[in-house]
């Protein structure tokens, strides 16, 4: 079992918001994969929709506060990006290589997560099988990311680490975990 914890940063060139933190933890266990974010401080400036009584796959589910991570296969070009939305909407998208070849990745028909928001801090946990992607002897490398949509629709991008002149959460520099 693998497991660790991250904390994401706002990317330098957008204004956070204060007395926010994004931290959690991330577990590789066979092929099962749990993730937990949780974000603290001051949420009442945070724009966080409120569950939906049916959740299914969405599109730009980014341009609204959405948890995502992306994962590649040690040595491919090949990655995923999982979208989670705090409404229950989620997606999850395959790449051949940087921004290439997009598609919706058709093994997963349902993304089951838990969320929970109390007055100072929202958690968001997902535990998935990854071997409808990937076996379970396979390396793995991890970005953790955030998007952030604040009450005057203002938008912060969050990350283990920012490797680029603009927020840009697919480059493979920023794939810091290895799982």
């Amino acid at each position: 079992m693998i497991n660790q914890t991250f904390s994401l940063q706002p990317f330098s060139n957008h204004e956070s918001l204060p007395n926010l933190q994004i931290t959690g933890s991330i577990i590789r266990y066979d092929n099962q994969l749990v993730i937990k974010y949780t974000l603290t401080g001051d949420l009442k400036e945070v724009a966080i929709a409120p569950p939906s009584d049916t959740p299914a796959r969405k599109h730009e589910l980014w341009e609204d506060t959405c948890f995502e991570f992306f994962l590649s296969i040690k040595g491919s070009q090949q990655y995923w990006e999982f979208n989670l939305s705090p409404t229950g909407h989620w997606n999850v998208y395959r790449f051949d290589g940087y921004r290439q070849g997009m598609q919706e990745e058709t093994a997963f028909t349902i993304l089951p997560f838990t969320v929970e928001q109390q007055t100072e801090s929202f958690t968001l946990t997902l535990d998935i099988d990854l071997g409808k992607i990937v076996a379970a002897n396979q390396a793995l490398d991890v970005a953790i990311t955030t998007v952030i949509k604040d009450r005057n629709s203002g938008v912060t991008y969050w990350a283990l680490t920012h490797q680029g002149a603009e927020a840009d959460f697919h480059l493979r520099d920023s794939f810091i975990i290895e799982l």
